[in-house]
């Protein structure tokens, strides 16, 4: 009896779960065209409580997406225009010197654009490494140090960054490190001649109304932890832990990865796995991990978390095509499972 009150309590939360993510589906829809699949990544980043690097050329509407995402939401919202000269300081913010009424001083914490809900670091690959540092701390704590003094920030706490893969003069690419704290990479494509007619049509015409937010922070919280919830059987689990194993050039036995990596994904990359394929079945409406969800969620999970060799990038050998190698090679279940199921 209580295992069945419970199972209709978790159905009925994927029911309102389905109904504010199409609402927010559509709320995106009134402003960005097409796209489709690159929201659907931003939205399993929001679900499982991860960070998302956009990279594309430039107009392509990624700086779009993420500030109508946050206009969606009733979430504090922040941009950083990140520049060579932009100082750490500039992010955290840092303690001033304040004079009360009666002419005492003392240090005040004046806040840097850190402390929102939403950050959006705008073209973050043009700061110096310094600088990117500074959201370290902040994208794997939730939390900065801002003069030997630690602060939390709020909850829920998403930084969405955007990169010109194109414009590499006086940039500074991203440290495996900091790469490493991204749940997702996502690659933004151009606009078919559909899209992009639509964009025109919308964009030289007469401004439309703004937009009101569809999700508050109560609903917004309880999507992450309801995607927390959502099931992952033990081999699935197994399948990721084995697609990142085999990523390791030093004991795979792809032929690829032994060629083209110089090192693999760690626990990070198997834990971004899992919670990425639980938010893409919450955005289909399920409740359980399958297979093809771990695939499916394996090249923005893996992508920016390879590190090609010497002999990878002169052969333009791409991390996609890596993770494509390792989808087609490492079985979902070890081959005496496979013999057993056969046997029946």
């Amino acid at each position: 009896m209580a295992q069945a009150s419970a199972t209709s309590v978790l159905e009925a939360r994927l029911t309102q779960a389905t109904g504010a993510l199409q609402r927010l589906r559509q709320a995106l829809g009134q402003v960005v065209v097409g796209q489709g699949p690159v929201v659907d990544q931003v939205l399993w980043g929001l679900l499982a409580g991860g960070h998302v690097l956009l990279e594309g050329a430039p107009g392509l509407g990624k700086t779009l997406l993420v500030r109508t995402l946050a206009q969606c939401l009733a979430l504090q919202f922040s941009r950083i225009q990140f520049t060579p000269d932009l100082m750490p300081s500039d992010v955290l913010g840092t303690n001033i010197l304040v004079t009360d009424e009666r002419g005492g001083r003392t240090f005040q914490l004046h806040r840097g654009p850190i402390f929102s809900q939403i950050v959006l670091a705008d073209e973050i690959n043009r700061a110096t490494p310094k600088t990117q540092s500074a959201l370290l701390e902040a994208m794997q704590e939730h939390a900065v140090t801002i003069g030997g003094q630690r602060y939390a920030l709020g909850e829920p706490f998403f930084v969405l960054a955007t990169e010109n893969p194109i414009e590499q003069e006086g940039t500074y690419p991203l440290p495996e490190a900091q790469l490493d704290r991204f749940l997702l990479k996502v690659l933004v494509p151009s606009p078919t001649e559909d899209e992009m007619v639509e964009v025109l049509n919308r964009t030289t015409g007469k401004a439309g109304g703004s937009l009101t937010p569809v999700l508050g922070q109560g609903e917004v919280l309880e999507l992450m932890a309801l995607c927390r919830d959502v099931v992952v059987a033990e081999p699935v689990m197994r399948y990721a832990a084995r697609l990142v194993r085999a990523s390791d050039p030093a004991t795979t036995n792809v032929g690829l990865v032994k060629r083209a990596l110089r090192y693999g994904a760690g626990v990070r990359g198997a834990q971004s796995l899992t919670l990425a394929s639980k938010a893409l079945a919450l955005c289909e409406g399920r409740l359980n991990v399958s297979f093809q969800d771990i695939q499916r969620v394996a090249a923005p999970v893996l992508r920016h978390r390879l590190l090609r060799s010497f002999e990878g990038e002169s052969d333009g050998i791409s991390t996609d095509q890596v993770v494509a190698a390792l989808i087609e090679e490492v079985p979902m279940r070890p081959e005496q499972v496979e013999q057993a199921v056969r046997r029946g």
